[in-house]
C-alpha cells in the first residue's frame, strides 16, 4: 500500500483519538498495510525469513509516528530521564516520543546511538543532550529479532555511565530477543508480537 499524500480532514485523522485501545488497533492496521511483506528475505541478523517488517514505513508516517509515541509514553516508568535507540530504526521513534512528551506535560529528551563512533569532532557514539551520570534511560526499537541491535544501544549507554533497565519495541518477532534481554538483566516489552501482526494481516486480506 502506497502512502496517500491527499489532504486529510478531521474525520480521517485517527491518531489524535483519546481512546488508546482504538489507537492501538489503528496502528496495528497501519503496520499490516505499510510495513509487513511476505516473500524471501535476508534480515540484518543474516537469518533468512519468509516475511519482512519495514518499521520505518510506519514510524515515518505522520499518523503512525504520533500513534507510536502516544502508545509508548504510558509504558515509560515515571522516573525515565530520556529515551534512546540505535540508528536508524529507532531515530524516528525516539524523536516522536520526545516531541509528544511535551504535549503530555512530561518532557523527555531523546538520544541517538551511532553504530560506529563519529569520525570527526567529539568522535562520540551518543548524539543528544548530555545527561547526569546514572540517568535512567529507556531504549526503544522498531523491530526486535535476535535483540542484538537494542543491546548494542544499551551497552553504549551503560559505558557512558547511564542506567538502562528496560527495552521497548514496537514489534517482537519472537526469535530470541526477549530471552537475550532477560539473560542481560533487562526488562522487555513490545507493543505487538509477530503473531498479532500476522493474524491481523490475514483478517485484512480475507
Amino acid at each position: 500500500m502506497t502512502y496517500s499524500t491527499e489532504i486529510l480532514n478531521q474525520s480521517n485523522i485517527w491518531a489524535t483519538t483519546a481512546d488508546l485501545t482504538s489507537l492501538r488497533h489503528k496502528l496495528l492496521d497501519l503496520f499490516c498495510q505499510l510495513a509487513y511483506k511476505e516473500g524471501d528475505f535476508v534480515l540484518s541478523s543474516g537469518q533468512p525469513s519468509s516475511y519482512y517488517i519495514n518499521g520505518k514505513q510506519v514510524t515515518l508516517h505522520p499518523q503512525g509516528a504520533l500513534a507510536v509515541a502516544r502508545l509508548l509514553l504510558p509504558l515509560l516508568p515515571e522516573d525515565t530521564q530520556a529515551v534512546a535507540g540505535l540508528t536508524l530504526g529507532a531515530d524516528p521513534i525516539v524523536s516522536a516520543v520526545s516531541v509528544v512528551s511535551v504535549y503530555e506535560n512530561r518532557p523527555i529528551p531523546a538520544l541517538i546511538i551511532r553504530k560506529e563512533a563519529k569520525g570527526h569532532g567529539t568522535r562520540a557514539y551518543i548524539e543528544g543532550p548530555t545527561l547526569p551520570e546514572k540517568a535512567k534511560i529507556v531504549v526503544l526499537e522498531d523491530v526486535v529479532t535476535t535483540g542484538q541491535s537494542a543491546l548494542k544501544a544499551v551497552e553504549r549507554l551503560q559505558d557512558a555511565g547511564y542506567s538502562v533497565n528496560l527495552v521497548i519495541s514496537l514489534i517482537d518477532r519472537l526469535q530470541g530477543g526477549a530471552e537475550l534481554y532477560a539473560a542481560s538483566g533487562l526488562q522487555f516489552q513490545a507493543l505487538f508480537t509477530i503473531t498479532d501482526l500476522q493474524e491481523r494481516y490475514k483478517q485484512i486480506a480475507a
